[in-house]
């Protein structure tokens, strides 16, 4: 993500990234902090009956629940298509190109709709 960033010359630091709680470990929160990002991660309890020790985990559940409304919505959209939703492509590159052809209708209905 980073890459592709810097590629298009647009700049993370200070954002915010909203990931569920499978994602919920020190090395993804630091990877996230250490680029000069905001980790927003779901803690997750793993069956533990006490909270972690140390400091208190950066969490906001209006973003985390804004993010994931906007995905589902996304997924929504997508299964109005029913040659993506349904896989008749045996061959990758043809079932990807036809996804790809679906999110751009997607977008030109949202943008230009």
């Amino acid at each position: 993500m980073t890459s592709i960033a810097r590629a298009l010359g647009i700049e993370l630091k200070g954002t915010i990234v909203s990931l569920d709680g499978v994602y919920d470990c020190h090395a993804n929160r630091k990877a996230i902090f250490n680029r000069g990002m905001v980790p927003n991660i779901n803690e997750n309890t793993r069956g533990r009956k006490t909270t972690k020790r140390g400091r208190k985990r950066l969490f906001d559940a209006a973003i985390f629940k804004e993010r994931f409304r906007t995905i589902e919505r996304v997924f929504a959209w997508e299964d109005k298509f029913r040659r993506v939703l349904i896989r008749f492509e045996r061959i990758s590159a043809v079932h990807y190109a036809l996804k790809t052809l679906a999110y751009t209708m997607i977008n030109l209905r949202h943008f230009c709709g």
